[in-house]
């Protein structure tokens, strides 16, 4: 299962590889300006940073909690995003 939430913003890179640099001491992580993926615990995390957008797909490993999942993955990017925050996620 993948759940993806296309994030408006006009800071998606900016944003991607702050989580990215942020994780990257604990977590396995692959990133340039416009794409990172991090090897969370729960399932990976891809993101994709488009002019209007930030892309976030995760992928729950089975018995993952999806909602705290999701919940943490908007609350560590809304950190970032103070200027703007909260930061609106449609997961789908």
């Amino acid at each position: 299962m993948t759940l993806t939430a296309h994030v408006p913003t006009k800071n998606g890179s900016r944003y991607l590889q702050q989580l990215c640099k942020h994780w990257s001491h604990k977590f396995e992580t692959d990133f340039d300006a416009q794409q990172g993926t991090i090897a969370f615990p729960m399932g990976p995390i891809r993101m994709t940073a488009g002019e209007e957008a930030l892309t976030v797909a995760i992928e729950p490993q089975d018995g993952a909690d999806v909602e705290r999942f999701k919940q943490v993955v908007a609350d560590h990017l809304d950190r970032f995003a103070f200027r703007e925050a909260p930061l609106s996620f449609d997961w789908q």
